[in-house]
């Protein structure tokens, strides 16, 4: 298992007990959803894209991904901000969102760069 494919499905873990907790703890059911919706997308896209029909769904699937954790990273401002989440827990977090964006933009231009010089 990668290291993306690993990270990814860890945070995806995190963002359902985190979603768990809003819903559970403090009554919270709308952002909850929206963010555990989007930070468990990351995790299926790379998954998905192991199995992409070409090079160019590959990137597409990981392009897909990278919006998703940028996404999620807003909604994790967001319950911080507003309040639901501490910022111990908001900081780490947006941590691993942040590192999860890196390793993906990292991956598609590594993609990329060697799609561009197999053509």
């Amino acid at each position: 298992m990668s290291v993306l494919q690993e990270k990814s499905y860890t945070f995806a873990l995190r963002m359902v007990k985190m979603c768990r907790y809003l819903q559970e703890e403090r009554r919270e059911y709308i952002l909850s959803k929206q963010t555990l919706r989007s930070g468990t997308t990351i995790g299926a896209l790379v998954a998905e894209a192991q199995y992409a029909q070409s090079k160019a769904d590959f990137i597409n699937k990981l392009h897909v991904a990278l919006k998703e954790a940028n996404e999620t990273h807003y909604w994790l401002r967001l319950l911080g901000d507003s309040g639901y989440l501490n910022r111990k827990t908001v900081e780490s977090l947006k941590k691993d969102s942040e590192e999860l964006l890196k390793l993906l933009t990292s991956s598609i231009n590594t993609s990329k760069a060697n799609h561009d010089n197999h053509l």
